[in-house]
């Protein structure tokens, strides 16, 4: 019995880990598929959402504390998604866009490192949710189930907007015929630029709530571009269902490698992601809209 209930507490874990790592994945996968640019940038806008933690909750957790740095993570990565938008333009070539966005992930690096140091900081969870709730006769972090409803309701939410509203008809259009949306009348830079700060702010907003969790320090911006790239590879250049699915078992992958075999998590989680690209080059389910569209 206990070590059912010791296996059942890490898979759900893993789905909770899973959860978070789909918010920071799918804003890389919506980029990506819908704009065609390779951001490797990603993973430092999740770090700046970590950092946002710190200094907004840094001195003791609330409620309206925590909503409030929600919203600051999310306007900061906003704002670095449309200047990652302008400054990637006119850069079509991927290999240049990963210079290019790799040499801003550096200084954001170094910034962060001079103004926040190299130690690990901890992140508070909103006191309401810092409890345990009875599972299987043992007690298990309230956050974290949490985290698991936010990941849902981020899928959810994403689905609505890109397949029932006029937003994601727009969306879908620029990326299969950016000219005939153009002809129309439709801004088509403005349309990516907002995909761009919406995939960013999804980022700074899925590393504040990953920070309970995993803390905040150097080296976790580039931990979370390696897992956001993973899940995309896994689930499907620009699919959302995709990102859900590779993120659930890329969190399932690594909690549970932690859990039994803690010195090769990370070559379960690459040795999963080669089979599976073996038997579907494609990923598990690749976008039907051409490059993309998060679908």
């Amino acid at each position: 019995m206990d070590w059912f209930v010791a296996n059942s507490v890490t898979m759900v874990n893993g789905i909770a880990l899973g959860a978070v790592l789909f918010i920071v994945a799918i804003g890389l996968s919506l980029v990506f598929g819908t704009m065609d640019v390779l951001n490797l940038a990603h993973g430092s806008i999740a770090l700046i959402g970590a950092y946002v933690g710190v200094a907004v909750l840094g001195g003791g957790a609330s409620s309206a504390l925590s909503f409030a740095a929600v919203l600051v993570a999310a306007l900061v990565g906003l704002l670095a998604g449309v200047l990652l938008a302008v400054l990637t333009t006119s850069v079509r070539d991927h290999l240049r866009q990963a210079m290019l966005t790799l040499g801003v992930a550096m200084i954001v690096g170094d910034l962060l490192l001079m103004v926040f140091g190299g130690d690990v900081k901890t992140v508070p969870p909103p006191p309401a949710l810092a409890g345990s709730v009875p599972f299987l006769g043992a007690p298990y972090p309230v956050y974290r189930l949490v985290l698991i409803g936010v990941g849902l309701v981020v899928g959810i939410g994403l689905w609505l907007l890109l397949e029932k509203t006029t937003i994601g008809a727009v969306v879908r259009a620029t990326v299969n015929d950016r000219g005939m949306v153009e002809a129309i009348g439709v801004r088509t830079r403005l349309v990516l630029a907002g995909v761009f700060g919406g995939g960013a702010a999804l980022a700074a907003v899925g590393g504040l709530i990953a920070s309970p969790l995993m803390g905040a320090q150097p080296g976790n911006d580039n931990l979370m571009l390696v897992y956001a790239l993973v899940i995309v590879v896994i689930g499907g250049l620009g699919s959302l269902k995709g990102a859900a699915v590779g993120a659930l078992l890329v969190g399932e992958v690594q909690t549970v490698g932690v859990a039994l075999l803690s010195g090769y998590a990370s070559f379960l989680m690459f040795a999963v992601m080669a089979a599976i690209l073996l038997i579907k080059p494609a990923g598990l389910l690749p976008s039907k809209h051409g490059h993309g569209g998060g679908h």
